[in-house]
């Protein structure tokens, strides 16, 4: 990996630390919107890259917040990578309605699934409206500008014309 792919990863990490600061109230504490750096990092730098963002972005989101779930934050950041990798995948072969409803579903009901089992049912339950809310949030800021900050990062922080 180049210098210039580092960098802007480093800064798609920051603006995710950025997004971890706005938070939507939920009954369980508060959900950030730090995805779409992310989504749009795994769009420029390609999905192996946003994945990271996405993972490292969770955490410092977390730590953020305050690690109100402890140790089960780690197992969040990788449910992130995974699903921003897929998202980064789709979005790339030019799926990108599918990318846009795997993310919404995923982040919203799918991610969350684990902490049925982990927690209860109920915490799930708690959870599920806050995150829809989120996912909607970052997916409709991700469909408004990637199509406008795609060509533009592209080219600035990779010196790439695609």
């Amino acid at each position: 990996m180049d210098v210039r792919k580092t960098s802007a990863m480093a800064l798609f990490i920051a603006l995710s630390a950025v997004g971890a600061m706005i938070k939507i109230p939920s009954p369980i504490g508060s959900i950030a919107l730090d995805s779409f750096p992310a989504l749009l990092a795994a769009v420029i730098l390609g999905p192996v890259p946003g994945a990271i963002v996405a993972g490292l972005g969770h955490i410092i989101s977390a730590f953020i917040g305050g690690m109100l779930l402890g140790p089960f934050h780690f197992l969040i950041m990788a449910e992130m990578a995974v699903l921003v990798w897929m998202f980064g995948v789709l979005f790339v072969q030019g799926k990108k309605l599918a990318a846009y409803f795997l993310f919404f579903i995923g982040n919203s009901f799918i991610l969350g699934l684990p902490f049925v089992f982990l927690v209860s049912p109920g915490f799930y339950m708690l959870t599920v409206p806050g995150l829809t809310a989120a996912s909607a949030i970052n997916i409709a800021l991700a469909a408004l500008l990637l199509p406008r900050l795609e060509p533009i990062l592209r080219k600035s922080l990779l010196k790439v014309d695609r």
